[in-house]
């Protein structure tokens, strides 16, 4: 009677080992990215030259959100950047005007936290949050966000 080499089993069962890997990483990376990343337009091209943000996820209908900030001032004009928020970044980072301070893209469309003129803009699938207050999201809506206070005995303007 002939032995059995134990190397076949060791080759067999990481062949197999890597099969189920292989298919499972596959299964969760369709799932993380299904939905796809959130789009946002910094733009101070409307008529009166007011900085606000357009935001778009096809995958939720969210279409055409649109946050401004009247009464801030960029200093250039009829400035329009689209980022596509798809790979993570060490936050804090920059925008074209004010910082993202919190990104959590594991599950797209994710979480975004930005910082804006005085205000925190908090992107989530079920909900957007202003300044800790919750809005529903409405496709075409226009937000105006007033000029934040100056915190006491501070101006930053």
């Amino acid at each position: 009677m002939k032995a059995d080499n134990p190397s076949k089993h060791f080759i067999l069962a990481f062949l197999i080992a890597l099969v189920i890997y292989a298919v499972f990483y596959q299964g969760i990376e369709h799932r993380r990215a299904r939905k796809g990343p959130w789009q946002i337009t910094f733009t101070n091209s409307v008529p009166d030259g007011v900085p606000s943000l357009v935001i778009n996820q096809p995958k939720l209908a969210l279409t055409n959100v649109q946050i401004s900030f009247p009464g801030e001032v960029l200093p250039l004009t009829n400035a329009t950047v689209t980022l596509i928020f798809r790979q993570p970044r060490p936050v804090p980072y920059d925008l074209p005007f004010g910082r993202c301070i919190f990104m959590d893209s594991t599950f797209l469309p994710g979480t975004l936290t930005f910082q804006l003129f005085g205000h925190e803009i908090e992107l989530l699938p079920r909900v957007l949050i202003i300044d800790h207050q919750e809005h529903p999201w409405r496709s075409g809506s226009t937000i105006r966000l007033e000029r934040a206070p100056d915190p006491p005995g501070q101006s930053n303007r």
